[in-house]
Formats: C-alpha cells, structure tokens, sequence
C-alpha cells in the first residue's frame, strides 16, 4: 500500500483489500473471506461507496438499543477482525459491550491469532477460547459460543453474519444488529436493525451517535427504537442497488 497514494480514487478500496490479505498471512482470515470480502465490495459500488440516509437511521437506532441494552455482545469472526479492529475495540469500551470470536471455519489457532490481534490493539478479556454453550438449532461451529458472552447477551451486534446464527439468536429472544452490504441476504432479512452499509463506516457511525445519545435521557433511546422501521431500511437499499435512486 505505500505505492498507493492516499488520493486515488479506489485508495479506500485497496486499503480494505490489503486488509483482509494480511488477515490471511496472519492467520486471522480465511480464505473464503476474500470471496466474502469481494461479494460484499460488489454491493457497494452499487451503494455508490456511501452510507445512505437508511443506513444512518439504522446506525442510530444501533446506538440507541446498545445504549439501553444490559448485556449487549459484539460478535468477531476473521474479517471484521483484519478490518476494524480498533473501531470495534473502541464502540465495544464506549457500549460496554463484551467481544467474542465466533468463526465458522473454526479453529484454535485462528482463535488465539484474531485475539492476539485484538490485543496488539489494545483489546482485554476478549471471549471465544473455551466455548461452554451451544446456540439451539445450529449444526456447524458457530454453535459454539461462551455463556458468559454470546449465550447470556440480551443484544448482539453480528458484523459480516451469516444468517442462520442470527435466526437462532432471534428464537433465543435477543435483538440482534447485523451490518452487511446486502439487503437481501438471510442476516439483513433476519435482523432486528439491520444496517447496509460498508463496515468501516458502519462501525464509526454508530460509535458517534452513541457519542450524542449516551448524554441524553433513556427516553430519547426508546423514542429513536420505536420510530425504526427495518422494513423501510431495507427497501430503501434494494432500491438504491437496483434502480441507482432512493
């Protein structure tokens, strides 16, 4: 990357790449992640690269049910870690929020590895090496999370999911925030605040309305949540993805 000058046009999108490769050399990201990483970057440039209206409604109604939750979770796995690293350290010290690695391509050395990077961030007491719980209604490894974290949360934020983990979350009665550049995928389709957008200006996002809603009463929060509309949030990113318009 320091061939790339800060003012090319895809600087941001090469950036993000380079990320995720050095994931991989890391031993943080799978190599499936690049397939996930390149599907995900084909729906932005629908989203024309921006944060849309709907997707800032739906960062700050993120905030708002962080902001009145009492055991909220961030969920990790290998890409959100090669990404954001330190914006997710930083919303989960501003929230409160416990992490936890969760991977489907599960192992123990990609465990240690992501924490270890988390870490070298200056993340503490992050959770996922010892797993004592299952999630119901799940038969690969993403069932497999901690009680202390994943199981007993009240809200997770599920960066990069796949859809399942966040249906068997749902019957488990927890709100669930997904962040994901399709709006028809299973995980969109499933949340509870579903947020299209591209993760490195989702998880700012919602770290600054946090910012502003933190010093206001809980009323405020209850008032942002009830006002949401998952349904109008997601319509509004098919329309944009299919029709160039909102």
């Amino acid at each position: 990357m320091d061939s790339i000058p800060p003012d090319h046009p895809r600087y941001q999108s090469l950036l993000l790449r380079d990320r995720i490769v050095s994931g991989i050399q890391k031993g943080i990201t799978s190599q499936h992640g690049l397939v996930a990483h390149g599907r995900g970057e084909a729906f932005d440039y629908l989203l024309s690269e921006k944060t849309l209206p709907s997707a800032n409604i739906a960062a700050k109604a993120a905030a708002a049910q962080l902001f009145l939750s009492k055991k909220p979770v961030i969920s990790i796995n290998g890409n959100t870690a090669a990404l954001v690293p330190s914006e997710i350290i930083s919303l989960s010290n501003l929230t409160k929020s416990k992490m936890e690695v969760n991977l489907f391509h599960r192992t123990d050395s990609r465990i240690h590895a992501i924490i270890s990077h988390l870490n070298s961030f200056g993340a503490t007491d992050v959770l996922g090496i010892f797993p004592d719980a299952n999630l119901p209604e799940i038969s690969h490894d993403r069932a497999k999370v901690t009680s202390e974290g994943l199981y007993s949360s009240d809200t997770v934020l599920v960066p990069l999911e796949d859809g399942d983990r966040v249906k068997s979350f749902n019957k488990m009665g927890k709100t669930t925030i997904v962040i994901d550049l399709n709006p028809l995928s299973r995980s969109s389709q499933s949340a509870t605040i579903p947020i299209i957008d591209n993760v490195h200006r989702a998880i700012p996002n919602i770290i600054r309305h946090f910012e502003i809603i933190s010093l206001l009463p809980p009323e405020n929060s209850i008032h942002i949540l009830e006002n949401f509309s998952r349904n109008e949030s997601l319509s509004e990113a098919e329309k944009k993805i299919r029709l160039g318009t909102f």
